[in-house]
């Protein structure tokens, strides 16, 4: 293996001095990617020359690209049997995976990528597959699903890509990579990228590349000490509602708000408008001129708010931008590094706010470890801090207009109706100031009921709690043992009841593995995994989101759906052949299984069914 040294390495090449091919390049500069990343630069040669490869490095450090466009540079764009399969560890990375695709093969007509991953239904799955897709992104659990049915065929792969190889660890999938890899041709070529290198993972390489480069990068990404940076928990108030707080109570000068998407920026400006706020959208479908005038217009002081997405943001400077306020975050480190820029310039102090929702909680961890800067929690400006502000801005307009003259005519005006209708003036000035209110409303109502603030779960010692592992009852238990341990649930989780146990031949990997994929829940927020004959009982995080837990009971593992339910806090007895008998020794048989037949001796094994991680 080979090391290069990236610390001291001399300034980066543009893409097209890669070898790239031309039509990827010219995707890339359509989305205004001109330098790539020392990751990018490392990798990509080796992988035009077909060494197989391990790349270390963090999480946002542009490691999709540095994988998707060698690939893309040297599959053939006829349809046909997949040939690259790229295993990621959620089905929410193998999306974005297979969009950074398209994005990238924007100019080379016939290529098809096809996410497949669980939670979804097979049809539109197979019907990529018939269609050739050229790459295939999933998660392990899916992707051997297709194997079995024999829905997908490996035999033409030429590459294969384990992406964040570590999480695919520590949330179980460790036994469903050896497998695939072992059902790949021997000839294929494999690149392994990880942020950590534990001994599992290092043995993987070691068993199934063929003389990698090695390629470390040392996470240098920081952001300007000027800058503050605040996030705010999307929760109980809706995005948009928070924004219009932020707006009102935050002072600020001008501000940059990015949206993910092109259609994103346009409603957000819209709708702010609506509200009263100067703000303009800016994004990659305008024309120069029109872009030029716009942020014209915010240097001047005729717009406050930018709504941007990051390729229309590239290369702004205005100097009164004091906010970046990120509505939707990034999902890499570089991109949050790049937004927040636009603010703190030349030495000036600047503001960055992050909304983050419970499914982003590993984003904003990434971007805190890559950028080596906690990122504070911020409150959101309460009810009366909004009023008082506005109540604020409202006699300062008074102010303003009596101190501006030329209210004779009003005077007049108001005096003769005073007269007329016999009202005192300070009725009449009360119905002009709701004149001239409209129809948004001066104060802000409070809630029936009190704001839900969402709080993320506290993280814990899984090695401390629970032993190395970080479960406990691994094993089954036969009749004649003592019985299990009582589930105590953790401070800040509530236990929950799934139906899957040791009689289905389920393992805590398993479990931790679909909940995280499925649920969104990141691994480390779940708790104690009890499993017990017929059943098993699993801490998950107190305030869990209703549709999360919807979705949860539709979740496969070991071929069961988890059906998941609160739990009483009553344990079933453990069952087994008779009354004190205790279970026969040697190969424990699924539930149902009978003798002779698929799952007992002398037979085969059960049919498998569905299985959705």
């Amino acid at each position: 293996m080979t090391s290069p040294d990236t610390d001291n390495a001399p300034a980066l090449p543009g893409f097209s001095a890669l070898a790239l091919d031309a039509n990827v390049v010219r995707a890339l500069t359509d989305v205004g990617y001109e330098t790539p990343s020392p990751i990018q630069a490392a990798t990509i040669p080796p992988l035009l020359d077909g060494r197989d490869v391990i790349g270390q490095a963090q999480t946002g450090t542009g490691k999709t690209a540095a994988f998707a466009l060698p690939v893309l540079s040297r599959i053939d764009v006829k349809p046909g049997k997949p040939q690259a399969l790229v295993l990621a560890p959620t089905r929410e990375l193998a999306i974005q995976v297979a969009e950074a695709f398209q994005k990238y093969a924007t100019y080379m007509p016939g290529f098809q990528v096809l996410p497949i991953y669980g939670g979804q239904s097979y049809g539109p799955q197979l019907q990529g597959l018939k269609r050739g897709a050229q790459i295939v992104v999933g998660t392990p659990g899916r992707i051997i699903d297709h194997l079995d049915k024999g829905t997908l065929d490996l035999s033409a792969l030429k590459f294969v890509v384990l992406d964040e190889a570590d999480e695919m660890l520590r949330m179980g999938f460790i036994d469903d990579v050896e497998k695939l890899l072992q059902a790949t041709p021997e000839g294929r070529q494999v690149a392994l990228f990880s942020a950590t290198m534990p001994s599992p993972i290092r043995r993987i390489a070691q068993t199934y590349l063929n003389d990698p480069v090695e390629i470390t990068i040392k996470n240098k990404t920081t952001t300007a000490a000027n800058i503050r940076q605040r996030y705010w928990w999307v929760s109980g108030v809706h995005k948009l509602d928070a924004l219009t707080r932020i707006l009102e109570a935050e002072s600020f000068d001008a501000m940059i708000v990015f949206a993910r998407t092109k259609s994103a920026t346009e409603e957000l400006a819209s709708k702010l408008q609506a509200r009263g706020f100067a703000a303009a959208a800016i994004n990659g479908d305008m024309a120069q001129a029109q872009r030029e005038r716009v942020i014209d217009q915010l240097k001047n002081g005729k717009l406050d708010i930018l709504i941007a997405t990051d390729v229309a943001a590239r290369g702004l400077d205005v100097e009164r931008i004091s906010h970046v306020l990120n509505y939707d975050i990034p999902h890499d480190t570089e991109s949050y590094v790049h937004r927040i820029g636009r603010t703190g310039r030349a030495g000036r102090n600047g503001e960055a706010i992050l909304f983050v929702t419970p499914r982003e909680r590993n984003l904003l961890r990434q971007i805190e470890r890559a950028t080596r800067q906690p990122i504070e929690q911020m409150q959101l400006p309460t009810i009366e801090a909004v009023n008082d502000t506005r109540v604020n801005k409202f006699n300062q307009r008074i102010t303003d207009t009596l101190a501006s003259g030329d209210l004779g005519m009003f005077q007049q005006l108001v005096e003769k109706y005073e007269q007329e209708h016999n009202v005192p003036a300070i009725e009449i000035a009360a119905a002009l100031a709701k004149i001239a209110q409209g129809d948004q409303p001066l104060l802000l109502e409070p809630p029936a009921k009190r704001e839900y603030t969402e709080r993320p779960p506290r993280e814990y010692d899984r090695e401390r709690d629970h032993g190395n592992d970080g479960f406990q009852d691994r094993r089954p238990v036969r009749e004649g043992m003592r019985q299990p341990r009582a589930h105590v649930t953790e401070n800040g989780k509530k236990t929950y009841r799934i139906e899957v146990g040791h009689e289905h031949g389920v393992k805590p990997g398993n479990i931790v593995g679909a909940i995280a994929n499925e649920g969104g829940v990141e691994a480390k927020f779940i708790g104690r995994v009890s499993i017990r004959d017929n059943y098993s009982l699993i801490d998950l995080p107190d305030g869990m989101p209703p549709e999360t837990f919807t979705h949860l009971k539709k979740v496969w593992v070991a071929q069961q759906q988890l059906k998941i339910s609160e739990w009483d806090g009553t344990e079933q007895p453990q069952s087994g052949p008779g009354p004190g008998g205790p279970r026969p020794r040697g190969n424990f048989r699924p539930h149902g299984a009978r003798s002779g037949g698929p799952g007992g001796p002398g037979g085969g094994k059960p049919p498998r069914k569905k299985r959705d991680y």
